[in-house]
């Protein structure tokens, strides 16, 4: 079989999933279990992968979905246990003190505090955690969901302190063989990864710029009364002055530091510029824009938790500051276990391994108290007491909590299998690469020396079916290699645009936009967010590919491998 009928039989999966996602709005309830299937036959009967192999992978993305439960589970606990408290309010008029205008609103919450959230967790815990926060401050769920999907960007190749490029594309090469050469070459390999995250961090800085903007005029087209671009438009200034004041700490940190903390310390210096200016109104339109009415909102538009979130009254008193620390206690603890070698040993002491499913070679580890679940879970005990909440209030946070993350779960037990069968059909009968590298074997073999314009679409595409940046670059990150060491261009480079790309498709990935949907309890809606995220992404790889041209042909980027 040659390599273009293998794409095409490797992509029927994704065919088949947007048709019924985008084309025929078939809530993924519906569809994925669909698409499950379709991947499982393909996987059978082209790939010859074994029925054993397959069930295999199929268990093993069904512990990944626990974990993803998990932390679904622990982000809606948090907001409701908030909005049980009473600090839901407080914090919504604290929004509201900054500026009643939704445009900054989002900049600041989307932008800044979820790109914090991911420098420290990812895992899609920003949408998870920023998505519904937007709704409780009077956001439209499915808007909450598509801005908090954008968050999936620029932080993301440096997401939970640096895990996409540490262990995704470190993982992904053959460093010990890449490392040898290097060495001859008078190199070494570290200083070959410093390049790639250089690069990175730079291409990021250059694309992620405009995504508060791309996210401002997105919400007032879609979500306006008058459906205007124009009225996004209007806050560029700000939009752009919001962009640069995380990207330019961001992409010095990505040259100087590594690939640790990009997004931590993008986020922590532009979060208190851009919210000091907002309070000041430097750069914001005199004429302050929301959305219309909620009597005027579509009903498919409107989640259960939002008008439960409506029908909550004020509490008791409460700083704006003790209705923040939850938020605060969360975005410290994640780092702090994710930096400090004694707080990370402590959270990884309880470890469910399952290792070997079926005799395939294939395992998952779930670790409860390091993933952000458990942290969240572990913060909303904190509030009860630090909040002086009643134990019924928690119950009913618990109880509500469950339900919609029940709703999610049937979705997630077809989405992340079919995405498991994908990656590890690989080993199998056919001889042939596994789907996603015969996709991407066949773009390369089609477009010659303007790949670099592709390699994010690669990247992208990667993400799209995994859900993760780093399972994308293990994926990828040496078949990218290969294709720029063919070329006689610099790998490196390449490299680097494969994990732009793979962060940009973690805006289209859909098992992550179930998840988001889920914390704002807005589900069957998984298409009509999927048609518009489709747009920054497209965006951010075109972009990305452009500057891999130019860095290539028009700069001659290179490095210590090159021929």
């Amino acid at each position: 079989m040659d390599i273009s009928t293998q794409a095409l039989y490797a992509a029927l999966p994704i065919f088949i999933a947007a048709i019924l996602l985008v084309g025929l709005r078939l809530p993924a309830k519906k569809a994925m279990p669909i698409v499950y299937i379709a991947t499982a036959l393909v996987a059978l009967f082209v790939w010859e992968v074994t029925f054993n192999r397959v069930l295999a992978s199929t268990i093993q993305g069904l512990l990944i979905t626990i974990a993803v439960l998990w932390i679904i589970f622990g982000a809606i606990l948090l907001l409701n246990t908030l909005k049980h408290s009473g600090a839901i309010g407080v914090i919504r008029q604290g929004f509201n003190n900054i500026s009643p205008d939704r445009r900054v609103q989002v900049i600041i919450i989307a932008w800044l505090f979820g790109s914090f959230i991911e420098g420290a967790s990812g895992f899609g815990t920003p949408a998870a955690i920023a998505a519904p926060l937007l709704v409780a401050i009077g956001f439209l769920a499915m808007a909450a969901v598509m801005v908090g999907m954008m968050i999936q960007s620029t932080p993301v190749s440096f997401g939970a302190v640096g895990t996409p490029i540490l262990i995704g594309v470190n993982k992904g090469l053959d460093s010990a063989s890449i490392g040898t050469l290097l060495d001859s070459l008078g190199s070494n390999w570290d200083a070959y990864l410093r390049l790639i995250t250089s690069e990175v961090a730079i291409v990021h800085a250059i694309t992620g710029t405009l995504i508060p903007l791309f996210m401002v005029i997105m919400l007032t087209r879609f979500f306006g009364k008058n459906k205007s671009w124009t009225e996004g438009l209007n806050i560029v200034p700000f939009a752009i002055f919001a962009g640069i004041s995380f990207t330019i700490p961001y992409a010095l940190t990505g040259v100087f530091l590594g690939a640790e903390f990009p997004s931590l310390i993008g986020a922590l210096v532009g979060l208190p510029i851009v919210t000091f200016a907002a309070k000041k109104g430097f750069l914001i339109p005199k004429k302050s824009w929301d959305f219309a009415p909620k009597e005027e909102w579509p009903v498919h538009w409107v989640s259960k938790l939002e008008l439960k979130l409506d029908a909550m009254t004020a509490k008791v008193p409460m700083s704006l500051s003790k209705a923040w620390l939850p938020y605060i206690l969360v975005a410290v603890i994640l780092v702090i276990t994710r930096v400090s070698d004694e707080a990370k040993a402590f959270v990884n002491s309880i470890v469910i391994p399952f290792k070997d499913i079926l005799g395939e070679g294939l395992g998952y580890t779930i670790s409860p108290l390091y993933l952000p679940g458990g942290i969240l879970v572990f913060v909303v005990l904190l509030t009860y007491f630090l909040h002086r909440m009643e134990f019924k209030e928690l119950k009913e946070a618990v109880s509500e909590s469950s339900k919609v993350m029940l709703g999610a779960g049937f979705v997630l037990i077809f989405t992340i299998p079919l995405v498991r069968i994908l990656i590890n059909s690989g080993i199998n009968e056919s001889g042939f690469d596994s789907m996603p590298v015969a996709m991407a074997n066949f773009v390369a073999t089609s477009v010659g020396d303007i790949y670099p314009l592709f390699a994010p679409m690669i990247g992208a595409l990667g993400a799209f079916i995994a859900g993760s940046n780093t399972v994308s670059n293990m994926m990828l990150s040496q078949f990218q290699f290969g294709v720029a060491d063919a070329l006689g261009i610099s790998t490196a480079f390449m490299i680097a645009l494969q994990a732009v790309g793979a962060a940009a498709g973690n805006m289209i990935a859909i098992h992550n936009v179930v998840a988001a949907s889920a914390t704002v309890g807005l589900l069957d809606q998984e298409g009509e967010t999927l048609r518009r995220t489709i747009i920054p992404t497209l965006y951010y790889c075109l972009i990305a590919g452009i500057i891999g041209l130019i860095g290539m042909y028009v700069l001659g980027l290179t490095d210590p491998l090159m021929k």
